[in-house]
């Protein structure tokens, strides 16, 4: 689970972050990959992801931690959004566009998570994630 922590974007640091508009285009990206994640298509979600996701892990480094991590929770019962934060700057990435969104989700093991999902504007023009957590 280090490497999904080294993904998460700390919310404190987040608080301290001026508050901006959420870009209407964040949450489907979100919500896309979460899909793939949770169909257990991890290498196509590594695919999917933010470049600097990918410079942090390979597919199968990725694959391997995220498939330890979600396979004991079970299908998801429930997710919704809880909270969505936009920011400009997060710990250990380049300033740019981002949106923390936090889920309470139900797996189907597991009640009371909180799924943290960080997707970023990719060099492309693209949302896509950057970060990922549970706990």
């Amino acid at each position: 689970m280090s490497l999904l922590r080294t993904l998460a974007v700390p919310l404190v640091a987040l608080a301290l972050s001026a508050c901006k508009a959420v870009s209407p285009d964040a949450l489907p990206a979100a919500q896309a990959w979460l899909a793939l994640v949770d169909d257990g298509q991890y290498a196509q979600s590594w695919t999917e992801s933010a470049s600097t996701f990918q410079a942090a892990t390979t597919s199968d480094g990725w694959a391997k931690q995220v498939g330890a991590v979600r396979a004991p929770l079970g299908m998801v019962r429930s997710r919704t959004v809880s909270r969505s934060v936009a920011t400009s700057s997060v710990p250990g990435g380049p300033d740019g566009e981002y949106v923390v969104f936090t889920f309470d989700t139900t797996f189907e093991h597991k009640a009371g998570a909180i799924e943290t999902v960080t997707p970023m504007k990719d060099k492309d023009g693209r949302w896509r994630v950057t970060g990922y957590y549970i706990r």
